[in-house]
């Protein structure tokens, strides 16, 4: 799934081919992209034509296309949503789900193999829709609370790694940067929550900043053609994974081959050597 990097780069490439241009017709090719608009495609196409775009915006792996007059366009793009600008009259892409024509000549795309992603009309969502309100603020975020996560995360009991991916806690993060932060961090991902300290805290949380940011630098994580920008290219951070996928691998540091353990219907990648299984009582 697209975590913080590859969200914000997808939005930077929208920031650039969509804000200022005005939506001059909506087409729902599969009505499982819009489900989340419950008052169906019609009236999600209807409140979005002749409506200008004048922002993206991102709150962790969500992302919304502001629109004039206060509302927005609440987007996730779930395992494998796609935004793709393109011209109207080319082929179509391939799992082409909802398709947006714009007032220079374009049309943005929204292609979905697996249909977890999708779109819909947030009323008065310019700001923050209200349906994601719930979701945390991520480090990346100039007004993230560093002191408030410390906080709140030593006041838990539960594996430091299933705490990294609750967005509600701390969003943007999912399995590949978690893992790539806690081998930075030497921490177990199993490691209790209540018995970190606040330097390991301040460690981690600093790892995972550095280790998004170096993603975003580099177009985010691309394994296969899932996961884009919006000119079709790929990221390259693949290539400098530490940890995540690594399995078998040399560990970086040590040499130790790279473990991988069965973790919440997932993957996690670790260093027995750098990352030290917690005791018995102490997970």
């Amino acid at each position: 799934m697209p975590e913080l990097p590859e969200v914000e780069v997808v939005r930077l490439g929208l920031v650039d081919h969509v804000v200022g241009r005005t939506i001059s017709s909506v087409a729902v090719h599969d009505v499982r992209s819009v489900r989340r608009h419950l008052p169906g495609p019609g009236d999600f196409a209807a409140r979005l034509t002749g409506r200008e775009v004048v922002g993206a915006a991102r709150r962790g792996k969500y992302l919304w296309l502001q629109l004039d007059g206060d509302d927005a366009v609440l987007c996730h793009l779930g395992m494998s949503g796609q935004f793709l600008i393109s011209a109207p009259d080319a082929p179509p892409t391939r799992h082409q789900r909802v398709a947006l024509d714009l007032s220079d000549g374009t049309q943005l795309r929204f292609a979905d193999q697996r249909i977890f992603g999708g779109m819909s009309f947030s009323e008065g969502g310019s700001e923050l829709p209200a349906e994601i309100a719930h979701i945390a603020r991520d480090p990346l975020d100039p007004q993230f609370d560093a002191a408030e996560f410390d906080r709140r995360i030593r006041k838990r009991e539960t594996g430091v790694k299933r705490a990294l991916l609750d967005q509600t806690l701390i969003s943007g993060v999912g399995n590949i940067y978690a893992d790539e932060s806690l081998w930075r961090s030497r921490l177990h991902y199993a490691r209790n929550t209540r018995h970190l300290t606040r330097r390991e805290v301040a460690t981690l949380l600093g790892h995972v900043t550095d280790v998004m940011g170096e993603a975003l630098a580099q177009g985010g994580t691309s394994f296969d053609a899932l996961y884009v920008n919006v000119n079709g290219n790929s990221g390259y951070f693949d290539r400098s994974l530490q940890a995540y996928g690594q399995e078998g691998e040399p560990c970086e540091r040590c040499g130790t081959p790279i473990r991988r353990d069965a973790f919440m219907n997932r993957s996690s990648y670790w260093c027995p050597t750098c990352q030290h299984r917690p005791r018995q009582g102490r997970w």
